[in-house]
């Protein structure tokens, strides 16, 4: 018997985003970027959650696929010792604040953001430096949202880099319950453990793929 595959397409040109949503996704769902999306200007991101940004991205993206599934994620970084920041602006982190590094001027973005948050934690006991991956995910059809999905994996804040795999703040970043940080776990277990991973479960649950 043939199983039915249903194609979402994904509001991302980011290669890792894209690499753990497919590793999620499952037999019965296929996941592509939209089409474009490089050239399409992107929306304000201007909600004070990950849930409310995830929706305006799907509602918006989803205009540029008519009829089909179009799913958007807000997802970033909650240290409770910095009272949940870099949060909602975890990509933006380093330019929110104005972050410049005198040893290394041409960082990359998450090479800024890395530093400006070890900076901003530098007086924060080892016991204290707890937080949180948080991904917010919301499908869309035809400006017209779905379908909303979350998921999060709480770990510690390390205060020097480890590993070389994974992106953002996976370097800094170590599981509950694991001794090694999500830049160095080999791919499996960093997807068993991917926040982005669990919101698309979550939405699927919540996603009726039978129409």
């Amino acid at each position: 018997m043939n199983v039915r595959v249903q194609r979402l397409f994904v509001a991302t040109t980011n290669a890792g985003k894209l690499r753990d949503f497919a590793a999620a996704a499952g037999a019965r769902v296929k996941i592509d970027p939209l089409a474009g999306l490089g050239s399409i200007a992107a929306p304000d991101e201007d909600e004070a959650t990950f849930e409310g940004n995830a929706r305006i991205k799907a509602i918006y993206y989803s205009k540029f696929a008519p009829g089909e599934i179009v799913i958007a994620d807000d997802s970033g970084l909650e240290v409770d010792a910095l009272h949940g920041a870099p949060g909602v602006r975890s990509a933006r982190y380093a330019d929110d604040c104005g972050f410049v590094s005198d040893a290394s001027p041409s960082l990359s973005p998450d090479e800024r953001n890395n530093q400006c948050l070890i900076a901003a934690m530098r007086d924060v006991p080892p016991d204290e430096r707890v937080g949180r991956y948080r991904c917010a995910l919301a499908a869309a059809r035809d400006e017209v949202v779905i379908a909303i999905g979350s998921g999060a994996v709480e770990g510690r804040i390390l205060e020097t880099a480890r590993g070389n795999g994974g992106f953002g703040y996976d370097p800094y970043f170590v599981p509950a319950g694991e001794v090694e940080s999500m830049a160095e776990l080999d791919m499996q277990e960093r997807m068993k453990l991917s926040h982005r991973g669990r919101a698309l479960s979550d939405l699927l649950s919540h996603l009726d793929l039978t129409g």
